[in-house]
């Protein structure tokens, strides 16, 4: 049995990915590719997805460009595998995400009056196509997976909890249930029960996704950056323990202080 041929130089380069996949999934296909599963796939969705934000990051829109592909491949894998089923393909998923887009902006598509704001509009939308798909009774914070990182899952939730008004007006609101949740946990840790220091520890870190989110910071990019700036500092502590011939293991309290001092003073000069 002849091997497929690749896609035709003039192929539509969605048609052409669509076709490399089918491919790889025939009998005469990628072992590999054929051994694979909606389960198993969802691991590589996860890795891509944080491969695109590294690239964001990184600035470099050719790295960019390459990590996005790395992700629509994923997306044209997983509904390969449902087109083998019978239930869907890639171009109706295309289709789907077309229609949903039409649908939630009539106020760029119709006729609308776009004063009452697109925010309340989009979530209006939504609640009504949860209506008419028989989920009356579907609440205001659904359709946010489990599987979200919790800081990211946190801002989404309140995020559609203050859509229909659930919120406080304004970031100074926040700011004494932040020290409310300071209180209880120091409470907490005085108290020693470590199910209730992770209570509490949730609650605080649930208030500043809160205040994040008022401040029009995303909390998930922000401990990420935060993430970043401690590890450059702390190779650079480590470079200058290593020059100094430090240990820095056996480094006290004082000395590592000092080396991180100067390691923030190197970053701003």
């Amino acid at each position: 049995m002849p091997r497929p041929s690749p896609p035709s130089p003039d192929a539509h380069p969605f048609d052409a990915l669509v076709q490399i996949l089918a491919d790889l999934r025939s009998p005469d296909g990628c072992p590999w590719d054929r051994e694979q599963t909606l389960q198993t796939l969802k691991a590589y969705a996860v890795e891509e997805t944080y491969e695109v934000l590294d690239a964001i990051d990184d600035g470099e829109p050719a790295g960019h460009r390459d990590e996005l592909g790395d992700l629509l491949l994923q997306i044209v894998f997983q509904s390969q595998i449902r087109a083998e089923e019978g239930a869907f393909d890639a171009y109706d998923v295309c289709r789907a995400i077309v229609a949903k887009m039409v649908r939630r902006h009539p106020h760029v598509y119709e006729d609308a009056d776009p004063s009452g704001g697109h925010a309340g509009t989009w979530e209006a939308l939504k609640a009504a196509e949860r209506a008419s798909a028989g989920r009356g009774d579907a609440s205001a914070i659904d359709g946010v997976p489990r599987s979200l990182p919790g800081l990211l899952r946190a801002a989404r939730i309140t995020g559609k909890a203050s859509a229909v008004g659930f919120d406080w007006k304004e970031a100074h609101g926040v700011l004494p249930k932040l020290h409310e949740e300071v209180d209880e946990l120091t409470e907490a840790v005085a108290g020693g029960d470590r199910s209730r220091q992770a209570e509490e520890l949730g609650d605080l870190l649930f208030s500043i996704v809160n205040l994040a989110r008022h401040l029009g910071v995303d909390a998930e990019s922000a401990v990420r950056g935060s993430t970043d700036r401690f590890e450059a500092r702390f190779r650079r502590v480590e470079a200058e323990a290593r020059g100094a011939g430090l240990d820095l293991r056996a480094a006290d309290e004082a000395t590592q202080d000092a080396l991180w001092a100067r390691a923030k003073a190197e970053e701003h000069a």
